[in-house]
């Protein structure tokens, strides 16, 4: 394998990352540098550097290793940037990272063929590349803001798809609930039967041939007059899960319409969607096992909501 490593002295310490690497005993060029670290093939202290690390401010005794050779950084990976109507998080040759806004579909439904949805948008997006045609690995409600992954290969969403079978990925979500959820950390554990006549999830008997178990780990955030943010890391991952296990608890997602439950908030907090937003996601690369680590924060109207909670 090429590997170069070089350790930061006092005297360069403060200088820029792509700056550091441009001189001539190193990379000889800053277009160089920037082609490098864009392609994943720098590491400071063997943590990997990415194009938004390229201003950092190096400083003495740091460990720099260039691994020239590294598979898969042939080619070029683009970072976060909006691009044909996308919030696109992160885009390779194998893979597409997506913050989606609330109010779109993640892929049609056959009922509504001409909605819009984000696969749609995909497809534009890579009308270029007439080989290349968006797979589904996951999915988030229309009205869930957040992360989602689509894969350009079959390989890609084989190798994805399996991480998320196997509890291997992590995804967290926050969700502003009504009432203050007690233990304020803890674990929702149901079955759940999705019921295709009232199209929602329903929860069942563990003997029931259709129920399947749905897992998720919840931490209180921050604590409202009548609701509280929090955190819900997904175990397994069912549609609407975390709506329905919130509701069958009595603690409603704000703006949820679907999985309210006897008693019902006495006070209703406006808010046009239910408070969900898919905020982090973290996997291994299906081709060269890399860790991807993603996070997107709130959109206005979420954000928004929280404030006004706060009295702001």
């Amino acid at each position: 394998m090429d590997h170069k490593k070089w350790q930061v002295s006092e005297s360069e310490s403060g200088l820029r990352l792509d700056k550091w690497l441009a001189a001539a005993e190193r990379l000889g060029s800053r277009s160089k540098a920037l082609a490098a670290i864009d392609r994943g093939k720098v590491f400071i202290n063997d943590a990997e550097q990415t194009s938004a690390d390229a201003a950092r401010r190096m400083q003495a005794g740091e460990t720099v290793r260039l691994w020239m050779d590294r598979p898969g950084s042939a080619e070029r990976r683009y970072t976060e940037r909006r691009e044909s109507g996308l919030h696109l998080l992160y885009e390779d040759s194998s893979l597409l990272v997506i913050n989606k806004p609330a109010g779109l579909l993640t892929v049609p439904l056959p009922s509504q063929p001409d909605e819009p949805s984000l696969l749609d948008q995909i497809k534009h997006h890579l009308r270029s590349h007439k080989k290349l045609e968006p797979l589904v690995v996951h999915r988030i409600d229309r009205d869930t803001s957040g992360i989602v992954i689509f894969a350009k290969t079959p390989e890609a969403q084989r190798g994805l798809k399996d991480q998320f079978e196997r509890r291997k990925a992590e995804r967290v979500y926050l969700a502003v609930v009504y009432g203050h959820p007690k233990p304020e950390r803890g674990t929702w554990r149901d079955f759940l039967a999705w019921n295709q006549d009232a199209l929602k999830q329903q929860r069942a008997e563990r003997r029931d041939r259709n129920a399947k178990e749905a897992v998720c780990r919840y931490s209180t955030l921050e604590k409202f007059k009548e609701a509280a943010l929090i955190e819900v890391s997904l175990v397994t991952g069912k549609r609407n899960q975390i709506r329905v296990q919130a509701g069958l608890r009595g603690y409603p997602l704000v703006g949820e319409k679907k999985y309210v439950y006897d008693p019902a908030p006495q006070h209703r907090i406006e808010f046009g969607r239910q408070a969900l937003h898919a905020h982090r996601l973290k996997f291994l690369h299906p081709v060269n096992n890399r860790p991807m680590s993603f996070e997107a924060a709130p959109p206005d109207d979420f954000q928004e909501l929280i404030n006004r909670l706060q009295g702001k």
